[in-house]
């Protein structure tokens, strides 16, 4: 009930939000690096770091995980740590690691339990070198009660629904959560907290997700690329291998993921299963729209393998910010911001940093 509570209660809000942003949107002014400055500036609330300053105008695990490292290079080393504190202490409280937090401070999962939470969370502390030794215990707990309930004796995420980078699709132990679990491996590892990933989680990931061209969506290898799978390999360390991450921009590339720019997660909605909220209110939110925080993430990984492509598209991003003179969350297959009758793309994405970082 009190889930239920939360679905309610956020659901409204941000439909509410959308609908209000939609008819008057917000407008930053300046050159794409001016806005972004701006966006990062006003997600800042003085307590923690929203991920945006619209609809999504609460804490994310997962979000702040992915902006963590370029909030710092940007000077906001307390901002973040601050942020971080306020999540713990929520945590703390409730008892429990989740997907995000409300804007009154409750802890609640959305729609269900993630695989990524505790991982983005964990990172977040190591790259801040957060000092997180009164939450010591707790974190130990959270930890191996992680380990009990996801992880199966093969070291893999169980072929369970679980929620997720794609929240609204149903996978069987995908191979962006099975990179998380190594993730989470390599932090632990570095930090002194209970570490009970023993495994080879870049042999895991290879045997039982790589077809020698990419990597498989999770562990229904159904033969389609997906956007997730064949980025956060590498973007979690877990992969290092160069020739293979030449070998997912290719399949990226030829399956269209990045065009009119990066990134979509699929090139549509085959095979793939999704909750009945994204059928009902979000269709194709999360099967062909194009991600732009999976953008600038693939973005960086391309520098390594195309320079030129990645200055390329980083030159779209920079007019697509200021043409919208804000920085969307999410974009229809055809370049245009996603709008549904029930919600509107968000704006003023915390996400923004990662555009400066680049």
């Amino acid at each position: 009930m009190v889930q239920l509570k939360h679905y309610i209660n956020e659901g409204g809000r941000i439909f509410l939000s959308s609908l209000k942003h939609r008819i008057l949107p917000q407008k930053y002014y300046g050159s794409a690096e001016d806005i972004c400055k701006l966006v990062v500036k006003c997600c800042w609330n003085g307590r923690f770091f929203q991920t945006s300053n619209a609809n999504f105008s609460q804490f994310w695990t997962r979000d702040f995980g992915w902006c963590a490292h370029s909030l710092i290079k940007l000077g906001y080393e307390k901002e973040v740590q601050q942020t971080l504190r306020y999540a713990l202490n929520n945590f703390q409280l409730y008892n429990k690691v989740t997907t995000t937090i409300t804007p009154k401070g409750e802890p609640f999962d959305f729609p269900t339990q993630a695989v990524d939470s505790l991982p983005w969370l964990i990172h977040s502390i190591r790259v801040a070198k957060f000092p997180y030794h009164s939450y010591k215990n707790f974190l130990n707990n959270e930890i191996l009660k992680y380990h009990k309930n996801f992880i199966s004796q093969k070291g893999l995420v169980k072929p369970v629904h679980v929620s997720s980078i794609k929240d609204f699709a149903v996978r069987k132990s995908s191979c962006y959560d099975n990179c998380m679990v190594g993730m989470l491996a390599v932090d632990l590892a570095k930090l002194k907290l209970v570490n009970p990933f023993k495994e080879d989680y870049a042999g895991i990931i290879k045997q039982n997700f790589w077809n020698d061209t990419y990597f498989y969506d999770d562990l229904e290898k159904t033969p389609y690329v997906a956007g997730d799978a064949n980025i956060f390999p590498f973007l979690t360390g877990v992969i290092k291998d160069k020739d293979m991450l030449e070998s997912c921009v290719k399949a990226i590339e030829e399956e269209k993921l990045d065009r009119p720019f990066p990134l979509k997660y699929t090139s549509g909605r085959n095979n793939i299963k999704f909750i009945w909220q994204e059928k009902v209110f979000l269709k194709d939110y999360e099967s062909n729209s194009i991600w732009m925080h999976m953008g600038l993430l693939y973005i960086r990984l391309l520098k390594e393998v195309n320079p030129q492509k990645a200055e390329e598209f980083k030159k779209v991003y920079k007019e697509l910010i200021e043409a919208n003179h804000n920085f969307f969350e999410v974009f229809s297959a055809d370049g245009k911001p996603y709008k549904t009758p029930f919600y509107h793309s968000d704006s003023g994405m915390l996400w923004a940093a990662n555009y400066l970082t680049l």
